[in-house]
């Protein structure tokens, strides 16, 4: 299950990414995380910024709400998104593995 911690506007939750996949999209999840698939190579932070641009546009915010707090040189990630509460995330996480 995502744990998804709310915190004055913002949640926060973990992401497992895996990079120079064929396409974006939500995988489902790794032990407690998010498991995303990511077009974008690991190098010179193009999968970060694959990371953050999809998830903005999956949780319908601007990119600058969506921030990587721990793991920018890993594959483990935590995510910050500013405007959002955990139930739309829950719900469009489940709307995008379909």
């Amino acid at each position: 299950m995502l744990h998804i911690t709310e915190d004055r506007g913002s949640v926060t939750f973990k992401v497992r990414v895996q990079p120079r996949s064929s396409k974006n999209g939500v995988v489902g999840l790794y032990e407690d995380a998010l498991k995303l698939r990511l077009a974008a190579p690991p190098l010179e932070g193009k999968a970060n910024e694959a990371c953050r641009a999809y998830l903005a546009e999956l949780l319908s915010v601007p990119r600058s709400h969506v921030e990587i707090v721990a793991g920018l040189a890993s594959r483990s990630k935590i995510i910050r998104v500013r405007g959002v509460n955990a139930d739309k995330v829950n719900k469009l996480i489940l709307q995008a593995k379909r």
